[in-house]
């Protein structure tokens, strides 16, 4: 039986998940297509049984918003999926072309570097509101990393000449080699300093 590559191109030999906690929350069973149509909606935790690219592809179609406002918007945020497949695919062969390894491990790789471990909840005792530290599940760490990826490739385009596929793959890259020119970098040190100093 032949073996099935993400995008027909790329195996997923060798790509693991090395944090244990995301292992269970990350599906690398791949898809020539990884386009599901929603089949596993309203099953339980049915996100996480998608193939992680395909989360990728839908949450740059809804990339979510900031502060309760839709964060920036854009002709790329139509729900066409079809669009979004190429962009993907674009943007991961990018990364290959800079990275010389393969793209959809790197991407594995970033998503466990923006994973953010920690976040703010705010308490209120006596009239008065303090903030709290408290652990972050896996499925919103795998859902908050997506979201600030999604995001910050967006952010980048705003404005700009620079196109989506380019601004997705920088921001992958950056993701992957930790460093806080990523928007999901940025935001997981952010978030984990202000859990630290709310104990």
């Amino acid at each position: 039986m032949p073996e099935i590559k993400a995008f027909n191109r790329w195996s997923m030999d060798g790509i693991k998940v090395d944090d244990l906690g995301l292992q269970a929350y990350v599906t690398l069973q791949p898809r020539i297509v990884p386009k599901t149509g929603a089949r596993y909606a309203g099953s339980k935790f049915y996100k996480s049984r998608t193939f992680i690219v395909e989360r990728l592809i839908n949450k740059l179609m809804v990339p979510g918003h900031k502060s309760k406002k839709h964060y920036k918007t854009s002709s790329h945020i139509t729900g066409k999926a079809n669009t979004n497949y190429h962009i993907v695919e674009e943007a991961f062969r990018q990364v290959e072309k800079t990275t010389k390894e393969n793209p959809v491990k790197v991407f594995v790789k970033a998503l466990e570097n923006a994973a953010q471990r920690e976040e703010i909840i705010t308490i209120e005792y006596g009239g008065a509101r303090y903030p709290k530290a408290v652990e972050c599940s896996p499925q919103r760490r795998v859902d908050m990393a997506l979201r600030h990826m999604a995001q910050g490739a967006y952010h980048r385009t705003f404005n700009t000449k620079k196109s989506i596929v380019s601004s997705l793959a920088e921001e992958i890259i950056s993701a992957y080699r930790m460093s806080s020119a990523s928007n999901a970098i940025a935001k997981k040190l952010e978030v984990e300093r202000q859990a630290d100093s709310s104990r």
